[in-house]
C-alpha cells in the first residue's frame, strides 16, 4: 500500500497544475500562480515521501515527469498565452509561441531523466523554477495589487515575446545551476546557497509577488557566475 502514497501525492500535483491551466485560461493569474505553487509543493513531497518509504518505481518517475509538465510546463505556457491574447494583435499566431514553453519544458524534463550529472545540481534551469518566473511575472504585470487590473503599455508584449526564447534556452543549456541541498550545514561549500537565501527575504518584502520572478532570475545569474568563478 505504502508504495503508491508517492504517486497520489504526484496525482495531486498533477490536478494542480490542471486547475491552475483551467484558471490560467480564464485569465485570472492569482489563482493559477497559486495552483502552480500547490503543484510545486506536492512535487517536493513525493520525492521526499518517496525517500522516507524507500519505495521507487519507473511508473513513479514517468508519472512525476508527466505531471512536472503539466504543471510547470503547460499551465505557465497558458498564462503567458492568455497574457498575449489580452493585446490587440494583427499576426493571430503570435499568443501560441507561449505553447513553446511547455515543449521544452518536456524536453527539459527528459533530458533530466536521462542526465547522471544532475544528482548534486542541475543542468539547465528546473521547470519549477520557469513556472514561477512566469506566473509571478504576469500576476505582478497584470496587477497592481491583487484586486486592482490595470492597462498596460504595449511594449510589454515585445518585453514577453523576448523572455520566451530566453526562458525555454535556459531550459535546456548546458549551463550548471545549484540545488539547494545540504550536506552540511556549514559557511564552506555552501557559500552560494546561503547568499541565495539571504538575499530572497529582502527581494520579496521588496517587491512582493514580482520578488519571485526577481528571485528566478537572481538564481540564473548568480548560478552562471559560482560556475564562472567556480565557487
Amino acid at each position: 500500500m505504502k508504495k503508491h502514497i508517492p504517486n497520489t501525492i504526484t496525482c495531486c500535483n498533477l490536478i494542480a497544475g490542471c486547475i491552475a491551466t483551467y484558471y490560467a485560461f480564464q485569465s485570472d493569474y492569482q489563482l493559477a500562480l497559486l495552483f502552480i505553487v500547490i503543484g510545486a509543493v506536492f512535487d517536493f513531497f513525493d520525492g521526499m515521501v518517496a525517500r522516507l518509504l524507500h519505495v521507487s518505481s519507473p511508473i513513479g518517475k514517468e508519472l512525476d515527469s508527466l505531471a512536472d509538465d503539466i504543471t510547470f510546463g503547460f499551465a505557465p505556457s497558458a498564462i503567458v498565452f492568455s497574457f498575449l491574447s489580452s493585446f490587440h494583435i494583427h499576426l493571430l499566431f503570435v499568443p501560441f509561441l507561449a505553447f513553446l514553453i511547455a515543449a521544452f519544458s518536456a524536453l527539459r524534463l527528459a533530458k533530466f531523466n536521462l542526465d547522471e550529472r544532475q544528482t548534486l545540481g542541475f543542468i539547465g534551469l528546473p521547470t519549477p523554477a520557469n513556472a514561477l518566473f512566469w506566473g509571478s511575472l504576469i500576476v505582478s504585470l497584470n496587477c497592481q495589487s491583487w484586486f486592482e487590473p490595470y492597462q498596460l503599455p504595449e511594449y510589454w508584449l515585445y518585453v514577453v515575446l523576448v523572455l520566451i526564447p530566453v526562458s525555454c534556452y535556459l531550459l535546456v543549456s548546458e549551463i550548471p545551476m545549484f540545488a539547494l541541498k545540504f550536506k552540511t550545514w556549514g559557511w564552506k561549500g555552501n557559500e552560494v546557497k546561503y547568499v541565495f537565501l539571504l538575499t530572497c527575504i529582502p527581494l520579496l518584502l521588496l517587491l512582493g509577488v514580482s520578488g519571485l520572478a526577481a528571485i528566478i532570475a537572481w538564481y540564473v545569474i548568480l548560478s552562471a557566475v559560482a560556475n564562472r568563478y567556480h565557487f
